[in-house]
């Protein structure tokens, strides 16, 4: 288990230069133009955590671009620099000067450098998107080594796979290309992480996965309990929080935080816009950051209002002009009110938290099951969600008729009898156990099509 923590540097080392350096054991290190305390990065620093911005290559000749963030800022991610479209913009050829000049410009002001993103549905280079099957699954897995493996020493987490869960009830997975390639194509994609960076914490990041009642919050929230129980290298759980009139904060905000926190990973805010830039609303997510001693940094997305992505929203701590808003001043405030985290839990909660309220109620006894499909042609994967009723269950045997012509081909989370027709699964030894009215999932990649498939289950 990996328990390396972000740690404040003292006020003598803030004032040296260059000692932002990434210390053994993950230890975060920075320098701060200005006294601690009156800068944001400065002031995280001293609670034994970051504040950082997105950063765009271009803008780096921005002077005034350039003094903001290199005053108040003590972590760097790049914007799309290093995005698999910009990486690697045909196959096996590697660009990486863009990124190389945010990770210069950062590390040589005693900047830290979080690394965004290996693995993502979205800003695929053409030669990618064009890929299916286990040709992508080779070249995706390709990419993450070579380009993890370039920056090694130089980053100090990983957003490893973004955005891979879909928006509304389901709670389950977003249909990609690399979704198709098999269900377990994410833990493939973070054990090549480690093994080309070891030193580096490795994340999941997500938008939309604020709310605690929310069934994609609960999917992510039952990817990760999952991949801490069979020991898939995951280390940290990264929220975009982009906050608008139609994604607004939520009062269970904390609760989110905490939950994921208690399963052993460290939880980032990483992406942060809030609509109109409400003073309120920012020094409420500082905050749900600092009561969470595993909510190691904030990461705003972007430094001015010119500089983001939703420009006519205003969802920035600065003005067009460079000037500090209102919610600047809440953020430092809430930051120096802030204590320094004791030490965290390390080990998952006896009991995890329910599912939403989307989750079908269980049977009043033994369990039942539920399936969702991502069918494309020629091949489908399978999310089979088993649930127990009034009383825990110790194991399930799950029954599954197959239509003619699927075949499995690849399986994930349960042991299973048969390929074709009839298929029976059982748990294996880390899911057999679930609490009454608790949930678990595995799945199943096949061949042909899915038609209706009608799961029984028994309890033992």
């Amino acid at each position: 288990m990996r328990s390396t923590r972000w740690k404040a540097a003292s006020r003598a080392a803030l004032a040296l230069a260059g000692a932002g350096a990434l210390a053994a054991g993950m230890a975060l290190t920075a320098t701060a133009p200005a006294a601690a305390g009156t800068t944001l990065g400065a002031s995280a620093a001293e609670k034994g955590r970051y504040f950082g911005t997105a950063v765009a290559g271009f803008k780096l000749s921005d002077s005034a671009y350039t003094t903001i963030l290199n005053r108040e800022f003590n972590m760097v991610t790049a914007e799309n620099e290093m995005k698999m479209n910009a990486t690697e913009p045909q196959q096996n050829q590697f660009s990486y000067g863009a990124a190389d000049q945010i990770v210069n410009h950062a590390r040589s002001r005693g900047m830290s450098v979080r690394g965004h993103t290996l693995a993502w549905h979205s800003q695929q280079p053409g030669w990618m998107e064009s890929m299916s099957g286990s040709a992508l699954r080779q070249a995706m897995l390709n990419h993450v080594t070579q380009v993890a493996t370039h920056f090694r020493g130089q980053v100090v987490a990983w957003d490893v796979v973004n955005e891979a869960f879909a928006d509304g009830s389901s709670g389950g997975r977003r249909d990609s290309n690399l979704q198709r390639t098999g269900n377990d194509w994410i833990e493939a994609a973070f054990r090549a992480a480690r093994a080309a960076d070891p030193g580096a914490k490795l994340c999941y990041n997500d938008y939309n996965t604020d709310n605690w009642t929310h069934a994609k919050t609960q999917g992510v929230y039952n990817m990760v309990r999952d991949f801490k129980a069979r020991g898939v290298p995951i280390d940290c759980v990264g929220f975009q929080s982009h906050f608008n009139n139609e994604s607004p904060y939520v009062s269970n905000y904390r609760t989110t935080l905490s939950s994921f926190a208690a399963l052993g990973v460290d939880v980032q805010i990483t992406e942060l816009d809030i609509q109109g830039a409400s003073a309120n609303t920012y020094r409420s997510v500082v905050e749900d950051c600092l009561a969470v001693a595993r909510c190691n940094g904030i990461t705003v997305w972007g430094i001015r209002d010119s500089d983001s992505w939703r420009a006519s929203q205003t969802p920035l701590l600065f003005n067009n002009n460079g000037s500090k808003k209102p919610a600047y001043d809440a953020v430092l405030a809430a930051l120096n009110n802030g204590t320094t985290p004791t030490d965290p839990p390390t080990d998952p909660p006896t009991d995890p938290p329910t599912d939403p309220p989307t989750t079908p109620p269980p049977g009043s006894g033994g369990c039942t099951a539920t399936v969702s499909v991502n069918q494309w042609t020629g091949g489908f994967v399978a999310t089979v969600k088993v649930t127990a009723g009034s009383s825990a269950i110790s194991g399930w045997t799950i029954g599954i008729g197959l239509p003619s012509g699927a075949t499995v081909t690849n399986a994930w989370n349960a042991n299973r009898s048969g390929n074709t027709g009839t298929t029976n699964w059982t748990n294996v030894a880390y899911n057999g156990r679930v609490g009454a009215g608790q949930s678990t999932e595995y799945g199943f990649q096949a061949n042909g099509t899915a038609g209706s498939l009608s799961p029984t289950c028994s309890a033992s």
